[in-house]
């Protein structure tokens, strides 16, 4: 499925002005089949760059996001609570939703203990609002940056390896690129773990409950 997304990219590239809406569409399809985004959110860096490779990322995981959360809901709501019957942490993600939805979406995007793709589904047979749900998935814009940067200076690294742009990045342009990178990866690395601090608190202050069904 890899080799399958990095040949979509590369025909995105060749699109014009139509290569960001082609690779939203393409994000909401990966995350309504419950495939891994972080391939696709590296390939926005490399793509657009920076700026505009995150906010391209970031709606496509969000549209993406809404869509399964409907399905979930809506459409395959026995599916979903199969799938996580017996799992404590998404038990304890359930009860604490009904009491504080919006919050704990926010804590759950921002914590890679739960996977994204899965959860997007999850929380459709909970209590959330689609209001709180949408809203919470602003916790997934600091590791939709931190990957696109990453893949932003992966893709100036390739591009210096071919030798296509017909300069060589100066020692000052590269010290900022690997200052930027590391800053990127600490603060999103903290807050990860403020958030999972927050949600281990909340899952240790209540007992667990079954999946809405």
């Amino acid at each position: 499925m890899s080799a399958s997304l990095a040949i979509a990219l590369e025909k995105i590239q060749n699109l014009g002005v139509w290569a960001p809406i082609a690779f939203i569409c393409i994000y909401i399809f990966a995350a309504l089949c419950l495939i891994p985004g972080s391939l696709l959110t590296l390939g926005a860096g490399v793509l657009f760059g920076v700026v505009f490779g995150s906010i391209y990322a970031f709606v496509g995981a969000t549209l993406g996001a809404i869509a399964a959360f409907l399905v979930g809901r809506y459409l395959a709501r026995g599916w979903v609570a199969q799938q996580i019957e017996g799992h404590a942490k998404f038990n304890a993600v359930d009860q604490a939703v009904a009491r504080e939805g919006l919050k704990i979406v926010l804590l759950t995007r921002l914590s890679p203990a739960f996977p994204f793709v899965l959860l997007n589904y999850v929380f459709g047979i909970t209590q959330v609002s689609l209001r709180d749900y949408g809203l919470g998935c602003l916790g997934m814009l600091p590791p939709t940056i931190m990957y696109v940067y990453i893949g932003s200076l992966l893709g100036d690294l390739a591009t210096l390896a071919t030798k296509t742009t017909g300069r060589s990045r100066s020692p000052a342009e590269l010290i900022f690129y690997s200052v930027g990178l590391v800053a990127t990866v600490v603060v999103t690395i903290y807050v990860t773990q403020v958030a999972q601090k927050a949600l281990d608190g909340i899952s240790e202050g209540g007992t667990d409950v079954s999946a809405k069904r």
